[in-house]
C-alpha cells in the first residue's frame, strides 16, 4: 500500500460518491457488502495489473486496448509508447474509462480524465516503473508517455468469500453444458 491517509480519504470519498448514484441496475448489483473500500483497493491493486483503457477517435468511435496498469497513490497510472494510437487519442481527447476485471466476481471501473505526467511526478513514476520492470522505460520504446487517470467516478466490486466459493463450485457444471450450448448456435 503506497497511499497516504489523505489519499485514502480522498479515494474513499470518490468511491462513496460514485456508489451513491441513482442507476438501479448498478445499485442492485453493487450492494454495500460488495463494494470495495479504498483500503481494500490499495491492498488488492499492487504491482502490474491488466488495465483495459477506452478512448475515442476524433469521430467519436470507441477504441479499447489493454495496458499494464499500476494503482499508485489511489489513482490508476499506465505507460505506453508515445506513438501508440491510445496516446494520441488521450492527448487530443483526455476523457477515458478504465477497467480491471481479473476474474468473475471482482472488478474495478473508473471514468475520468487522463493526464500525461510531467516534471517530478513523471520522474518518480518512471523510476518506479523502471525498477519494477528491471529495465529503463526508455529501453522499451523510443518515447514513452505516462498517464494518470484523474477519476470523477470509480467503483470496486467483489463477491464475498462465500459467494465466490459458491460461484466457483458451479463452473464444472457450466463447462459441461458448453458443448450443448454451442450446438444451439448451429
Amino acid at each position: 500500500m503506497n497511499e497516504t491517509p489523505d489519499e485514502l480519504a480522498a479515494l474513499q470519498a470518490l468511491l462513496d460518491r460514485s456508489a451513491g448514484g441513482r442507476e438501479r441496475h448498478l445499485t442492485d448489483i453493487v450492494t454495500p457488502e460488495h463494494r470495495l473500500s479504498a483500503r481494500r483497493l490499495s491492498e488488492d491493486l499492487r504491482g502490474v495489473l491488466v488495465l483495459d483503457v477506452a478512448t475515442v477517435t476524433a469521430t467519436g468511435e470507441p477504441r479499447l486496448s489493454a495496458v499494464d496498469g499500476h494503482f499508485l497513490h489511489g489513482r490508476w497510472c499506465f505507460s505506453t509508447s508515445a506513438a501508440a494510437v491510445k496516446a494520441r487519442h488521450l492527448e487530443a481527447r483526455p476523457a477515458v474509462s478504465v477497467a480491471h476485471t481479473p476474474r468473475d466476481g471482482y472488478g474495478v471501473w473508473a471514468h475520468g480524465t487522463a493526464r500525461a505526467l510531467s516534471g517530478a511526478e513523471r520522474d518518480r513514476t518512471e523510476a518506479y516503473l523502471s525498477e519494477l520492470y528491471g529495465q529503463p522505460l526508455a529501453s522499451m520504446a523510443q518515447e514513452i508517455s505516462i498517464f494518470r487517470v484523474d477519476a470523477h467516478w470509480m467503483l470496486g466490486f467483489a463477491l464475498t468469500a462465500d459467494e465466490q466459493q459458491g460461484f466457483e463450485a458451479t463452473l464444472p457444471a457450466r463447462d459441461a453444458r458448453l458443448a450443448g450450448a454451442l450446438g444451439r448456435l448451429g
